[in-house]
């Protein structure tokens, strides 16, 4: 006779960390495994970030067997280190609606869990956010842990030195843990980059910079023994005051593909579950991603211009830079998780006559307002500020939406806010920003495919302050400002109306708009911008000053926090998808 053993499944037999501390600490690697094996398979049918949480399983499956999650407070520094924390605190069941429409965040979300003790989709705030609550519990006379786990090239940040310098003259209780990758999204760069990079080989020298700010420094040790990560986490329980453990892992470990092209298996799509190779589409010839647009085009401007350089904060693959980078090293800087840097040091270089585009994402330059109005704006600094992934994301949700940007830069003197509504239009006005503007420009376009096929042609000089006709019509106007005018010419195909492509925010078309106020009496202002204090608000603000009583309506992103959800579908939530655009239009004639 014979008997077939059949391997427990650990996985399905844990709905929160209460059952995962039950387990015999010998059947943690196990659960480690299929914890893995779970994340890839959803993962590589539903798509998301991948890597980040493959390397911090065992970390993972640490955490909650040493703490007493949630009384003791984790907070996951970048969210995409989540997933795993996510499937052991009660969601495994419905992980596989990961960022879709009405299923749970692809981020930690306070709303969603008490496990998620702080909403993490932009870097470096876990130090200061974990800080907060530790010193809160001192106040109130709670005995609890607190612990920041900082990853994915975070520690660069400046919010993360800013936390860091105060906890490090606390008597807090506070427990940075630093999951030590070498890797962002791109590979991590800088000093402290190669500081780690040291420390880990055994050849620095130099007294610990984190012993130095009063830390009980430990490590480094290896990431992915979790016996190790239990015995140290074991241990710092009883270590009073501020601590830090410094652990190695690999990024994407598990799946031999996510941990060789790092950069690809970040957030990699499709992919087979059991190979890693990527499902690839059947090729047709389609538009450029907007962001190709951009780094074909700034290089090409800058074999044309030397005074051009390029500037990203950790994202030179993101936003395309990474061409010029391979072409030009020397004229094109990753600066790291450093937005308000960035912003800055195109400032420092623009006083010294050099042409600097600072591409960031829209939703990462609400980190250098400050910079924005200060170091650029007051100083009349011709900045060319590319701002990738504006209006709505998809899938990242409400902390990437990059849909108050007009809002926010509307009301900053001396700056110019162009929106292209296609690939060309992005091109040339890239081409004139470079000509010798005298004031700063704010640039900002889409994630995503354009319209285009024929994109790449002449440079043509786009007049400041002027917008265009795209149709007339008789019955009212429609105003919209970039990308969003597609799904406009699509709604009005059989509308007998007028449409008008404003391009600029600020300085408005005056002459344009004193035209269009004379003519219709109804004016439609459509932008993937928020409502308030938008594009729409511009206008109404136009029309008051002038003493315009025509009927005025303002189409745009409500004001709340959009969820996640793909970019179709949530413009059908808020009514700015064709259909709804042409019945709302329709609902005035």
């Amino acid at each position: 006779m014979y008997f077939c053993l059949v391997q427990k499944s650990f996985l399905n037999t844990i709905n929160s960390p209460k059952e995962l501390r039950l387990l015999n600490q010998k059947d943690l690697p196990q659960l480690a495994k299929e914890l893995r094996e779970f994340i890839i398979n959803i993962v590589a049918t539903k798509e998301g970030h991948l890597g980040a949480s493959l390397g911090v399983v065992e970390l993972t499956i640490a955490l909650h067997y040493v703490f007493n999650t949630p009384e003791d407070q984790l907070i996951w520094d970048v969210g995409h280190q989540a997933y795993g924390h996510k499937i052991l605190t009660g969601r495994r069941d419905n992980f596989h609606t990961n960022r879709q429409l009405g299923g749970i965040s692809g981020f930690p979300k306070r709303e969603e869990s008490e496990y998620d003790t702080f909403g993490v989709g932009h870097a470096s705030t876990s130090i200061s956010a974990a800080l907060g609550m530790a010193i809160a519990s001192q106040l109130k006379g709670e005995d609890k842990h607190h612990i920041a786990v900082i990853g994915d090239a975070s520690i660069a940040g400046g919010m993360a030195f800013e936390g860091l310098n105060h906890a490090g003259v606390t008597d807090a209780n506070l427990l940075i843990i630093l999951n030590d990758n070498a890797i962002g999204i791109d590979p991590s760069v800088g000093a402290l980059k190669q500081y780690l990079t040291n420390v880990k080989k055994g050849t620095q020298k130099r007294n610990n910079i984190i012993k130095a700010l009063n830390f009980d420094y430990s490590g480094p040790i290896d990431g992915h023994d979790i016996d190790k990560i239990i015995s140290e986490l074991n241990r710092l329980k009883t270590v009073k005051g501020p601590k830090f453990l410094h652990i190695i892992t690999t990024k994407g470990k598990g799946l031999k593909q996510a941990e060789k092209d790092q950069v690809k298996y970040h957030a990699p799509g499709k992919f087979n579950a059991k190979t890693g190779d990527l499902i690839t589409k059947i090729t047709v010839e389609e538009p450029p991603k907007y962001q190709d647009v951009f780094g074909y085009t700034i290089l090409e401007l800058a074999k044309q211009n030397k005074k051009i350089v390029g500037i990203t904060p950790a994202m030179p693959t993101g936003s395309s830079l990474k061409y010029m980078m391979e072409d030009m090293p020397n004229r094109a800087f990753d600066v790291g998780i450093a937005e308000q840097h960035a912003v800055t040091l195109a400032a420092g270089m623009a006083t010294q006559g050099l042409i600097p585009f600072c591409n960031i994402y829209s939703t990462f330059l609400q980190r250098a307002y400050d910079q924005i109005i200060h170091d650029v704006a007051l100083q009349k600094l011709p900045v060319i500020f590319c701002l990738d992934r504006a209006g709505l994301v998809g899938e990242d949700g409400a902390t990437h939406h990059g849909v108050f940007d007009l809002s926010y830069l509307r009301c900053i003197p001396n700056l110019i806010i162009f929106a292209p509504r296609n690939e060309l239009e992005l091109r040339n006005i890239m081409y004139t920003s470079q000509l010798g503007l005298e004031f700063p420009i704010a640039i900002r376009y889409p994630r995503g495919k354009g319209v285009t096929l024929n994109w790449k042609q002449p440079f043509q000089n786009i007049e400041i302050g002027k917008g265009i006709l795209l149709k007339k019509g008789k019955k009212l106007a429609v105003l919209s400002i970039g990308t969003i005018a597609k799904n406009v010419s699509e709604a009005i195909l059989n509308i007998d109306v007028s449409h008008y492509d404003m391009r600029f925010v600020k300085p408005l078309d005056e002459r344009l708009l004193l035209s269009i106020f004379e003519t219709y009496d109804t004016i439609i202002t459509i932008e993937d911008n928020s409502i308030t204090g938008g594009f729409g608000s511009a206008v109404l603000e136009f029309a008051a000053i002038n003493n315009y009583k025509n009927t005025i309506k303002l189409l745009g992103i409500p004001d709340a926090f959009i969820e996640h959800g793909s970019v179709d579908e949530l413009q059908q939530a808020i009514g700015l998808d064709v259909e709804s655009l042409s019945n709302y239009i329709k609902s005035f004639l």
